[in-house]
């Protein structure tokens, strides 16, 4: 097998995530993420090779990538070609090198970046593997990204009494209990028109206003709404209009098509997140929206009845307008397929709860 390298040096921190861990790292163009985790995300990363339909509905899985402190480069090996659904990506490093990207869904043998890294809380995770995913927010001028946490059980079967118990209270001392969801965090372009400062629960930075995790610990299922609202630039308790209602009925619709997938697979997923990104330049989603062809009616409707039909041929279209919003679930380290024990209640109430929020955005409140 081709083996290629480039220098660890080309790699750059990933700042522009909502929420989540330190230690995600990016390529100079910014198209990947780079995201330290343990073997059991990378295998649900590898399974959903079986599962088509789910997969639309997260990012692109690359490859896997072997985080080496030992050598002042990281390298990526080619995957056997019999196990390669298309041509692998090339993509271009800073120094005209290249790191080859295995196509979706294949096992990729090799990278890694930094040495043992210490759990939880937000620290870099103890590992010396990666994932290599698409990086949802890469194609917007300006993304407003917004990480929705899913489920009221928030951890799985492993996990030991003592994490339990404090998971446990976290999900009832949040919305998670009762509505099965919490902002985890937001990230919101405001036009430049402020760059720097803190605010009642947020901050400004790179002209976005950032909320962390705290914010939405604050919000109860009354004032839910508000962090919503807040996300999509409303104004308190008006109908969202214009732009926004454009943007609001165009997730509802991944919703619903990802809502339709999840009733149809056998899954217990815990602690997951949606992460929503829409495009934060007025002047460029306006435009984009006005320029963008009109679609296939069912694949915009999320027809059922023609489902496959509908997401046929979706790898193949590389080319389109820039993009208006984009909607993933993402975050696998409590996940695995369940086969006869039905669909995952847990995630797709909080899910159902999310699809009723954003309903509810479209009227007066």
């Amino acid at each position: 097998m081709e083996h290629q390298s480039f220098r660890r040096s080309q790699l750059i921190a990933f700042d522009k995530a909502a929420a989540g861990h330190d230690g995600v790292l990016s390529d100079p163009s910014g198209i990947v993420v780079i995201k330290p985790c343990k073997d059991a995300e990378i295998e649900f990363y590898q399974s959903t090779s079986s599962h088509p339909h789910f997969a639309i509905y997260i990012p692109t899985f690359m490859g896997t990538l072997s985080l080496s402190a030992n050598a002042d480069s990281t390298s990526a090996s080619d995957a056997d070609p019999s196990n390669l659904a298309r041509t692998a990506t090339m993509i271009p490093t800073a120094a005209g090198s290249v790191i080859p990207l295995e196509s979706p869904h294949t096992i990729a043998q090799a990278p890694v970046v930094e040495s043992a890294w210490a759990p939880s809380n937000g620290a870099k995770i103890s590992t010396d593997r990666a994932i290599v995913l698409e990086n949802v927010a890469a194609g917007f001028k300006k993304p407003n990204i917004l990480d929705v946490k899913l489920g009221k059980r928030l951890w799985d079967d492993k996990a030991p009494p003592a994490k339990r118990a404090r998971l446990e209270q976290a999900s009832e001392e949040t919305t998670c209990g009762s509505l099965g969801l919490r902002i985890e965090g937001m990230r919101i372009w405001q036009n430049a028109e402020k760059v720097e400062g803190d605010g009642d629960g947020f901050s400004f930075k790179d002209g976005y206003k950032v909320y962390g995790k705290q914010y939405g610990r604050s919000l109860s299922a009354e004032t839910i709404r508000q962090g919503f609202e807040e996300f999509f630039l409303l104004e308190k308790g008006a109908a969202a209009k214009g732009l926004a209602r454009k943007v609001i009925n165009r997730f509802l619709e991944d919703l619903d098509g990802l809502l339709y997938v999840l009733e149809r697979e056998e899954s217990r997923i815990y602690s997951a997140s949606l992460l929503f990104v829409y495009e934060g330049d007025k002047e460029t989603l306006k435009s984009t929206l006005a320029a963008e062809p009109e679609e296939d009616a069912l694949k915009r409707a999320g027809n059922n009845e023609t489902y496959e039909e509908t997401h046929e041929g979706d790898d193949d279209d590389e080319s389109g307008p820039p993009a208006v919003q984009a909607l993933k679930l993402i975050d696998f380290a409590h996940a695995e397929w369940t086969p006869g024990q039905g669909p995952d209640e847990n995630l797709l109430h909080g899910l159902k709860s999310t699809i009723k929020v954003l309903e509810g955005l479209l009227k007066s409140s």
